[in-house]
């Protein structure tokens, strides 16, 4: 889900794989595989994560420690996949807030629930993600388990998301709490979790893989033998000095800069054993400091936005920019840093209601309107099938 978001925007771009119907903008409709397949996979976690709310709140002989550890999982996990349906299926909340939502289940589902407005969702992932929070500890099994900093990491998500600054600020600094920059590891790949600024991913092994279908691994690496399907953008490029940790771009096919494929990274590093990371700490610190920025706190965020940067480029030097050239500057350097990641640019565009233009050396240009319905996925015809709450005027605007 997070790599379709990346192929939607402006930075990256890909022609023959799974995703080229994402980057077309061409798999919307409520017939389609990505439709069916961003509704049903977090309605599936979220129903495995009611079945263990039931059977735990139910349990005897176990302690309160694992049982507030297992719940702050169950808990967490259900809160993270209703913010990826908020983020697939609605608009920004201030553009309609009591627009029609996925339904909320907070119980295993044995019979179908009518819509949510999408301020009822995001009343439910803040209500989950607050509770799993107050629940956690730091300790856990391994980096694949949510704890608490992971839980303030998603808590710092939703809060950007919908503005709410101080509270964004206060969970990404607890969220990177522990886990340090170190620029060194950026070039070695992204497999593996137990890289220093790795707070949350997950783990695969020869036996234990997602093979092929791993992304952005199997289509990013141009080395390996994957899909080759990840291209980059040659205005976003640019953006990089030839110093900076983060420029992993070469040519392969191509040294004319005008080719669609003249550019590819060398990020990720693909083996069925290679590990998928959802949350660094980077990405939390540049929250940290968008939100100091948006408070008015322009010097506290121009410190934490250099030492960033500091980490990543030898030769960085600081902008000295204020307002909103720093807030600009901010934004930008969450496309340097978390590309191919996690659908940043579409996540920023969305958060921000700014819309994206295509430039550069793209394949397919397009424009993205702010609000623009490509933003959002209709809703899947086999729910309104199924669902007796629910017909097809709800796409009446969708499509």
């Amino acid at each position: 889900m997070y790599y379709a978001r990346d192929m939607k925007a402006n930075d990256l771009l890909t022609d023959q794989t799974w995703y080229l119907w994402d980057y077309d903008h061409t798999y919307r409709a409520p017939t389609y595989t990505r439709v069916r397949f961003s509704w049903e996979f977090p309605y599936y976690m979220i129903n495995q994560a009611n079945i263990g709310i039931k059977g735990l709140s139910e349990a005897s002989g176990i302690s309160d420690v694992d049982k507030d550890a297992l719940m702050a999982q169950f808990l967490g996990l259900r809160g993270f996949y209703y913010f990826q349906l908020a983020l697939e299926f609605n608009h920004h909340p201030s553009y309609d807030a009591n627009a029609d939502a996925p339904p909320i289940y907070t119980e295993p589902a044995t019979e179908s629930k009518p819509t949510s407005t999408i301020t009822e969702l995001f009343t439910q992932i803040k209500s989950d993600l607050t509770q799993a929070s107050s629940l956690a500890s730091t300790s856990r099994i391994n980096k694949t388990y949510l704890n608490k900093n992971v839980i303030e990491g998603f808590k710092a998500r939703v809060h950007l998301y919908l503005g709410e600054y101080a509270e964004a600020q206060t969970s990404a600094a607890a969220a990177r709490t522990g886990y340090s920059l170190n620029g060194s590891e950026y070039g070695l790949g992204f497999d593996d979790i137990e890289i220093d600024e790795a707070i949350w991913g997950l783990s695969q092994s020869e036996d234990q893989s997602n093979y092929y279908y791993m992304a952005p691994h199997a289509f990013a690496d141009h080395a390996a033998n994957g899909y080759y399907g990840t291209f980059v953008n040659d205005d976003f490029v640019n953006l990089f000095s030839s110093t900076d940790v983060r420029n992993t771009f070469y040519h392969q096919y191509s040294t004319n800069t005008a080719a669609w494929f003249a550019w590819v990274m060398g990020k990720y590093n693909f083996t069925f054993s290679s590990d998928m990371i959802m949350m660094r700490s980077a990405e939390m610190m540049l929250i940290e400091a968008e939100a100091k920025a948006r408070q008015g706190d322009d010097t506290a965020a121009a410190t934490l936005l250099y030492t960033l940067q500091a980490e990543r480029d030898p030769s960085a030097v600081a902008s000295g920019n204020t307002g909103a050239s720093l807030l600009e500057e901010l934004m930008v350097e969450r496309r340097k840093e978390l590309y191919c990641e996690i659908g940043v640019e579409w996540f920023d565009a969305k958060r921000t209601r700014s819309g994206i233009s295509r430039t550069g050396n793209h394949r397919v240009f397009l424009d993205l309107d702010p609000d623009d319905k490509r933003f959002i996925l209709c809703f899947p015809q086999t729910e309104i099938d199924a669902n007796e709450f629910m017909d097809d005027s709800l796409n009446a605007d969708r499509l």
